[in-house]
């Protein structure tokens, strides 16, 4: 039996909303006891608050609880009834895995932009101006990342390598910030860059603006329709890097989209050990403003099949198999 009409019947049949940049944040949690997760509580407040204070009132976030623990829900709930922008928490009582998490927000929401991050993250003030902007001078571009990487080049990168060959500048510059590629290293535990990554890395320039050539994944800002080029199943593992591949970094490239970062860095990955200097960051970033600037961005100028296979051939050529030559011609040796 039904009484009445639904009355969403009369509301007009297309979604919309001013809204226009979703970030979608996985958390796993799943106790505060083991050694690996003992901080993990405190990582996540830097992440979480970091983000609420530098979005602009155009933004909204998606937290999906991976079976987290009680102390970690309960802060998720309270941080989500108390911070508007903070729109939609997703609780599943058992680990779905990362990107299925990541993908429960992406396939719900209709924003235009879509950051994906980990929550380990601590985002500085500026970063999503500076990332809007490279996709509002980049209609090709399709994976920003706000923290620059000197070897951000070496994966998924045909497209872009195309693109600065044969449509834009390909060169190296000076790094901006340096120390933020040393606190990457320290975050992970491992020493994988030489000291002339410090000192340059490549850019691509198309003589409006210029961003790091390539990126990482473990924070990006992507369009949209990057994701019509992913896989249509579920992801069949928790976490590793062959799904990350798969269903992020795969579906720029393939799809002839650029990969690119912002040329300074405004965030930092945090690992899973709290540390002194993170909660002075986080208090510098409360005390900044946010600066509500908005973007009408151009139609996507993706590659296309015949560009993206050139790119894939000079990118195995000139990145790979004679690099050190390259980049020698570029100015550049011992890279």
């Amino acid at each position: 039996m039904r009484v009445g009409e639904n009355p969403t019947k009369n509301i007009s049949s297309e979604i919309s909303s001013a809204v226009y940049h979703r970030i979608i944040l996985p958390v796993f949690i799943p106790n505060l006891v083991d050694s690996y997760f003992k901080s993990s509580l405190d990582i996540l407040k830097l992440n979480l608050e970091s983000l609420l204070f530098t979005i602009h009132d155009r933004s909204r976030i998606t937290v999906v609880n991976n079976g987290c623990c009680q102390e970690v829900r309960e802060y998720l709930e309270r941080m989500y009834n108390e911070f508007p922008l903070f729109d939609q928490l997703y609780h599943s009582k058992t680990n779905l895995g990362k990107i299925n998490a990541v993908y429960s927000g992406i396939k719900s929401n209709i924003e235009e932009l879509i950051t994906v991050t980990d929550a380990d993250v601590m985002f500085k003030s500026g970063w999503q101006n500076a990332v809007e902007e490279i996709f509002y001078e980049f209609p090709e571009a399709g994976m920003v990342s706000p923290v620059p990487h000197s070897l951000g080049f070496i994966n998924f990168s045909n497209a872009t390598t195309y693109y600065g060959l044969f449509k834009g500048k390909l060169y190296f510059d000076e790094v901006r910030d340096p120390d933020g590629l040393k606190k990457f290293e320290n975050s992970i535990q491992r020493t994988i860059l030489k000291p002339i990554h410090y000192q340059k890395y490549l850019v691509v320039d198309n003589g409006r603006a210029k961003g790091v050539m390539g990126c990482g994944h473990f924070v990006a800002t992507y369009r949209r329709d990057v994701f019509s080029f992913a896989p249509n199943f579920p992801a069949r593992d928790f976490l590793s890097t062959r799904s990350d591949n798969d269903y992020l970094d795969m579906p720029n490239d393939k799809g002839g989209f650029l990969r690119m970062a912002t040329l300074n860095n405004y965030g930092y990955h945090l690992g899973n050990v709290h540390e002194p200097w993170m909660d002075v960051e986080l208090e510098k970033i409360k005390a900044a403003p946010v600066e509500e600037k908005y973007y009408n961005f151009p139609v996507p100028k993706p590659l296309t099949r015949i560009q993206y296979k050139i790119g894939w051939f000079f990118n195995r050529l000139l990145l790979h198999k004679f690099r050190k030559q390259f980049f020698k011609s570029k100015g550049v040796i011992g890279y």
